[in-house]
């Protein structure tokens, strides 16, 4: 007998809802794989995540209604999203900064390449420029978890999963200048923490 296929994220959630607006649906797929990415990146599991995200979804689909009177819904279902990653590690009595959930995950790696490719591209190394890349990107690890929360969350939307500048605002519920700026400090910080220095940025990009 073969075995049974976990069921798929978006099929739970649809089989466990009656008939739901079309706008619910349509931020389900808008959102749902920032949300699954993110807390993947966190939980270190697709399958923790997949649970998280379902049951986040869920509870959104509950309060629908009321969700959309307040005056900034999206940032509301990132704030409770985030509320509930954030529970789930310290149930686990972890904490939910990057150098537990981020410096020694193989996933996270690969998941990061992108900004340290961006890194590498963007600023000019003051030190010897053949350092390891496994050091180079322990230091980027670590000097991330002295991030604000919010420059973490635009720094993993923006560069680690690839989300355009404009999703990234709609996910956080803020405005694309505001990660446009958020995304600028981040990144001169760490530079600076790391020894690099940097090109001038530009105020705009194109994403």
């Amino acid at each position: 007998m073969s075995e049974q296929q976990p069921e798929p994220a978006q099929d739970t959630v649809h089989s466990s809802l009656g008939v739901m607006p079309a706008d619910f649906w349509n931020f389900h797929a808008r959102y749902h794989r920032a949300y699954l990415e993110y807390s993947r990146i966190h939980l270190g599991s697709i399958d923790d995540a997949g649970h998280l995200v379902d049951t986040t979804f869920l509870y959104l689909a509950t309060i629908w209604s009321r969700l959309q009177n307040i005056p900034n819904p999206r940032g509301y279902a990132w704030a409770l999203f985030k509320e509930r990653v954030h529970g789930e590690l310290a149930a686990r009595g972890r904490q939910p900064d990057t150098t537990e959930t981020l410096a020694f995950a193989r996933a996270i790696h690969a998941a990061t390449e992108p900004l340290l490719t961006s890194f590498r591209a963007s600023f000019q190394a003051e030190h010897d420029p053949e350092i390891a890349e496994l050091e180079e990107g322990l230091g980027l690890y670590h000097h991330m978890s002295r991030l604000s929360e919010r420059q973490f969350d635009v720094l993993v939307l923006r560069d680690a999963l690839g989300f355009s500048t404009k999703d990234t605002s709609l996910i956080m519920g803020t405005c694309e200048a505001t990660v446009r700026s958020i995304r600028r400090t981040a990144k001169q910080r760490l530079a600076a923490a790391m020894g690099y220095r940097t090109r001038p940025m530009p105020e705009t990009d194109t994403e």
